[in-house]
This record gives structure tokens, sequence and C-alpha cells, in this order.
């Protein structure tokens, strides 16, 4: 599961209503995350950055793991089991909070994404 960091650490600046409303959509509506990140306004704040780059990256493993694996039906289980996923994420992120994902956050701060 992700791990929970309360708090700023990308930046101290406060997490707004918005901000959270934006990366809750992100999670949930990946061209919304991409929206996200030709917005001027919105890619300088960290908290939304942080998530929509998050969720663009999770959703294209996550695209691409279901999509090879859908001729066998365990696609169809890693489809749901992604979507449930996301819904969580997308909780945790409206509730204002930096959410890790094991490997995947790592990965996004190595290449400089986040």
């Amino acid at each position: 599961m992700a791990e929970e960091m309360v708090g700023a650490p990308m930046g101290g600046e406060e997490v707004t209503d918005d901000d959270k409303l934006w990366a809750l959509l992100s999670w949930l509506f990946w061209p919304i995350a991409i929206i996200v990140l030709f917005l001027e306004d919105k890619k300088e704040r960290p908290f939304i950055k942080y998530h929509a780059i998050q969720s663009l990256v999770l959703g294209v493993i996550a695209g691409l793991v279901t999509g090879v694996l859908s001729f066998i039906i365990v696609g169809c289980f890693v489809g749901i089991a992604w979507l449930i996923y996301v819904i969580y994420l997308a909780v945790q992120a409206y509730q204002g909070k930096w959410v890790t994902i094991p490997v995947l956050t790592d990965f996004c701060k190595n290449q400089g994404w986040i």
C-alpha cells in the first residue's frame, strides 16, 4: 500500500482546498493530470504536481500491465485492483496527504520529475 506523509515534504507551502481538489481529479482522470502539467499556475504548486506526475506514471504502468495480461483473465483482475487502488490514492490526496508509492515515487524523484 501507499505510505502516507502529512505535511509538505516538497516545499513549505500550505496545501489549499484547490490543491486537494486538483490532486483528486488528477488521480481519477488522467487527462486532467496532463492538463494540470500544462497550466502554469497549477504546475507550480508542489502538491498538485507531485500527485499529477505519480498518477500519470501509475496509469501508464497499469495500462501496460493490464493490456498485456488482458489476453488471460488475470488482466481483468489487475485492472480492477488498479482502479480500487487509484480511488484509495485519490481519497488520500483529497485529505491533503503526500502519498508515497514504494517504487514509483522513488523512480519519479530519481528522474527529477517531482
